[in-house]
């Protein structure tokens, strides 16, 4: 499609005032980081690195990213594993309430995080009677890390034909050998960009996590809105932000460049049923 100049020039600005309102807070931050003042003014009236100096010397900071680094491996970890699970379900089997199921699956990334916060607290606490902690908090985690999973393998697994895994039946290969040599090379870059996308969204989790997390616990997020509005603290939290910012930055990233790659090459980097004749035709 051709578009005039004028159409061109107004889109091109379209999306430079889009960028500007996405990204102009973030570059404030990034600024009040490197203030020499404990005192927010704008202009700030000179630039040091001392504050970033003792956020890594901060003791409570340092733990804190520890605990959200934990909390975002393993709730990304059981993710990986109950999302794919589903989705393979859903994309490879008809069965009656499969819609149903995949719009269950779906809905927790929708609902408010203070409503799943008060749900798992309530649940946790009354229900079952478990203590939170950082269990608690991985599980409230994991319950939306599986939204992420779920959805990219979704979509590979409907993109890529499941003839190849009919062949490799028909070849003789068992489940085992179909799922390793055929659908796990179909897919692994969508397991890749949903865990790394879950990821990020586990480290950056604040809502859920302040329902869900136990005494004398807490995540960086949390660190940050605690320390938010102590006045001696705030330019350390800036510091942290802009921490917080290259380190989730890498993962949206790879995710972004992992989700470029077009469905079906995985597969045939895989070997298809090709390398399932192979292993089957072994001794």
């Amino acid at each position: 499609m051709r578009l005039s100049r004028r159409a061109r020039g107004l889109l091109r600005t379209a999306v430079g005032v889009g960028l500007a309102f996405i990204y102009i807070p973030l570059i404030v931050i990034g600024i009040y980081a490197f203030n020499s003042s404990k005192i927010l003014k704008w202009p700030p009236p000179g630039l040091t690195l001392d504050w970033f100096t003792k956020a890594f010397e901060s003791e409570s900071a340092r733990e804190s990213l520890l605990t959200s680094i934990e909390a975002g491996l393993i709730a990304t970890a059981i993710a990986l594993l109950l999302g794919t699970l589903a989705a393979m379900a859903v994309a490879r089997h008809r069965f009656f309430g499969r819609e149903t199921i995949s719009f269950l699956v779906i809905l927790p990334i929708a609902l408010p995080g203070i409503v799943t916060g008060v749900a798992l607290s309530n649940t946790f606490t009354q229900v079952l009677g478990i203590p939170l902690s950082l269990l608690t908090v991985i599980v409230g985690h994991a319950t939306f890390c599986i939204v992420v999973i779920y959805n990219n393998v979704v979509a590979r697994l409907r993109r890529t034909s499941g003839s190849f895994e009919e062949a490799s039946a028909d070849l003789g290969a068992h489940t085992w050998q179909t799922f390793r040599f055929v659908t796990f090379p179909s897919m692994k870059t969508a397991l890749a960009a949903g865990a790394l996308l879950a990821f990020a969204l586990s480290f950056d989790e604040i809502i859920v996590t302040t329902f869900t997390i136990g005494a004398g616990e807490e995540t960086l997020p949390i660190w940050i809105f605690r320390n938010l509005f102590r006045p001696n603290q705030l330019p350390i939290v800036d510091a942290v932000a802009v921490i917080v910012i290259l380190i989730s930055i890498i993962p949206v990233y790879l995710a972004h460049r992992l989700s470029r790659e077009e469905g079906g090459a995985a597969a045939g980097k895989g070997g298809g049923a090709a390398d399932i004749a192979e292993v089957t035709a072994a001794p």
